[in-house]
């Protein structure tokens, strides 16, 4: 079986074009997370700690009451193609640049920061933007 995955290496996700905030906002979090809200715990919890992949199977298994550490059903859920982090809402709408280092593992960077624009500004790894909202 053929196995997807949604990993960047050295590779900065930059905050989509109409991303609505020019500060990095936490997601809000309820008694039912949002994806937004389990992708931005994830990742800020354990900066460089997870990767892409880790990310979005946990936040699927985490909606979905499996257990995130199932192999079984990490496989299956990667046997087909999922959404990678440029579709998180965290870099759509709350202002927040992925980083991926050569390992592939994330963290967040506020755009406010001297950190983002460097990391922008950086011909030495790959850059791609978070989906936009709506169509140009």
């Amino acid at each position: 079986m053929a196995t997807h995955t949604t990993d960047y290496r050295t590779t900065f996700i930059e905050v989509a074009e109409d991303c609505p905030t020019d500060h990095a906002q936490e997601p809000p979090s309820g008694d039912k997370p949002t994806i937004a809200a389990l992708h931005y715990r994830l990742i800020s919890e354990r900066p460089y700690g997870r990767t892409s992949d880790d990310v979005i199977f946990e936040t699927h298994a985490l909606r979905q009451g499996i257990d995130p550490d199932d192999a079984a059903a990490r496989e299956a859920f990667f046997a087909k193609g999922q959404p990678c982090l440029r579709s998180s809402p965290l870099g759509k709408r709350y202002g927040w640049g992925i980083d991926h280092d050569a390992e592939g593992r994330v963290a967040l960077v506020p755009r406010e920061s001297e950190e983002y624009a460097l990391r922008a500004a950086d011909p030495a790894i790959a850059h791609t933007r978070a989906m936009r909202s709506r169509r140009a």
